[in-house]
């Protein structure tokens, strides 16, 4: 199972809005095939698996034990059931990391193995199963994507000149680890300041990967469209109070000047089959998520040695405890879950 788990995040970045999943199939103390969802949309990974298997070892595979980190799919999708593809085998195990919980799935894949007389056994790495996908599952069970909070700060507290002017306060170092993260992550999301005064193209070029939806909160549409964040790298949304319109790659939604943003954003993300977001600022934006409650995760990067004395002051998780610290070269990186 735990390499099911290692095959499984090979995924990561390439299948979202589906779950990744990695499989192994053993015959007696010997992996005979493994394989993983690789791309949204193409073969599962009980698929791949079993094409894995040599063709000397096709007739050992209805006497092997197939290990999968998802409870296997038993309805059409873009792809047909996995559990009939594990029937058709005649493989007499299954063994399970966690349940689905797409509600076409949940607990129907395993129940379908076992009333075929397929000895099916889960709840293996439970635990790491679930949080190798927290964001599908946050999707299904809350109906929104799962929140990343991200920020770098001074020493003392800033993340930003007094103007406003673009202040390089990570290493270059971490700038890669970021890029690292939004190449895993569905959808990053900054608000009209940063994208002014800081002029990104939110996408992962220190990273190899998919880029990211990028989502501009832009009530006025400040942002003009020669900006970066406009390029044709990936597609770009942008929540504003004038006009509803698709441009291209480019969808303005418009909502009202007395509407909540927040539960209107997470309706039209889930929506848009969007599973995870990356906040990215500034402090505004993001302390209107953590005021709502509304984040799962966060990341503070401080700059130890640099101090600013005055300047935009960056967001505060007050009351959150710590869970966990890290460094790359010289920034420390705190880690917060919202439990």
């Amino acid at each position: 199972m735990s390499r099911c788990l290692e095959l499984a995040e090979m995924g990561a970045g390439y299948v979202a809005p589906n779950p990744m999943v990695g499989a192994v199939l053993v015959h007696g103390d010997t992996i005979i095939g493994e394989g993983y969802h690789q791309q949204y949309g193409t073969a599962h990974a009980e698929v791949n698996c079993i094409k894995s298997v040599k063709a000397e070892n096709i007739q050992l595979i209805a006497a092997s034990c197939l290990y999968v980190s998802l409870e296997p799919c038993a309805h059409f999708g873009k792809t047909p059931p996995c559990t009939d593809l594990i029937l058709q085998h005649k493989i007499p195990k299954v063994v399970v990391g966690c349940r689905d919980a797409f509600a076409q799935v949940n607990g129907w894949g395993i129940q379908k193995l076992k009333d075929a007389g397929i000895k099916v056994t889960e709840g293996i790495l439970e635990k790491k199963a679930l949080e190798l996908n927290k964001s599908f599952f946050c999707f299904h069970k809350n109906q929104r994507p799962y929140i990343i909070l991200k920020w770098a700060q001074t020493a003392d507290g800033f993340i930003a000149k007094p103007n406003h002017e673009r202040l390089f306060i990570s290493n270059e170092l971490t700038n890669h680890w970021v890029h690292k993260m939004r190449a895993a992550t569905a959808a990053i999301m900054a608000g009209t300041n940063t994208v002014l005064y800081d002029n990104p193209s939110l996408t992962t070029r220190k990273w190899p990967g998919n880029n990211p939806v990028r989502i501009i909160i832009d009530k006025q549409l400040k942002v003009q469209r020669k900006a970066p964040v406009f390029n044709k790298n990936s597609a770009v949304i942008v929540l504003n109070e004038l006009v509803e319109k698709q441009e291209d790659h480019i969808h303005f939604f418009k909502i009202n000047k007395a509407e909540n943003l927040l539960p209107r954003l997470m309706q039209l993300l889930f929506e848009k089959n969007i599973n995870s977001v990356m906040v990215e600022g500034g402090s505004a934006l993001l302390q209107s998520f953590v005021e709502g409650g509304l984040w799962d995760e966060a990341y503070i990067i401080h700059n130890e040695s640099l101090y600013l004395q005055t300047g935009i002051p960056a967001t505060t998780l007050p009351g959150v405890k710590k869970t966990g610290q890290f460094n790359i070269l010289t920034d420390r990186i705190d880690h917060y879950i919202n439990e």
